[in-house]
């Protein structure tokens, strides 16, 4: 009985020391290696913004190109024969445009019951160099205020 009394003490304070043995010896080991240093926070913000720049410029830059696609195709290509010069709303559904084909400009209206010539207007060269007018010198600041005070 003696004999599996120190049986037993040996292999029960084997298990007790073993694990002890272990966890000194790794702890040993993990002394020895030091942590990495934590790189420099600054440097780190400045990272992370420049990347969020850079992905939200991409996309807002994607968005512009997805609009404006037909732009930048017709600015490689020819010029275009038919422009819309000019619009404007008459309320509700109804509008004028200014349309121009080549060298020629036409008035439209656009209503809900349909579209219609309104008129031919002059060419872009003729209405952009009209004859010259005689003009009065336009009085001064001072010689207005007193023609309408005048009025008064």
């Amino acid at each position: 009985m003696k004999l599996f009394s120190i049986r037993t003490f040996t292999l029960v304070s084997a298990f007790c020391l073993l694990p002890s043995a272990f966890a000194e010896s790794t702890n040993s080991v993990a002394t020895s290696l030091t942590a990495p240093a934590l790189p420099d926070a600054g440097l780190s913000l400045l990272r992370v913004f420049g990347a969020l720049a850079l992905v939200i410029g991409l996309f807002l830059g994607g968005a512009w190109l997805f609009k404006n696609w037909k732009r930048l195709a017709v600015q490689r290509g020819r010029a275009p024969k038919l422009n819309i010069l000019e619009t404007r709303s008459l309320g509700g559904r109804h509008a004028v445009f200014v349309v121009g084909y080549e060298q020629e400009r036409f008035l439209i209206a656009s209503s809900p019951a349909g579209v219609s010539l309104l008129s031919h207007l002059p060419n872009a060269a003729e209405a952009e160099s009209p004859a010259p007018e005689k003009t009065t010198p336009q009085p001064s600041f001072a010689q207005a205020l007193t023609q309408v005070l005048k009025g008064k």
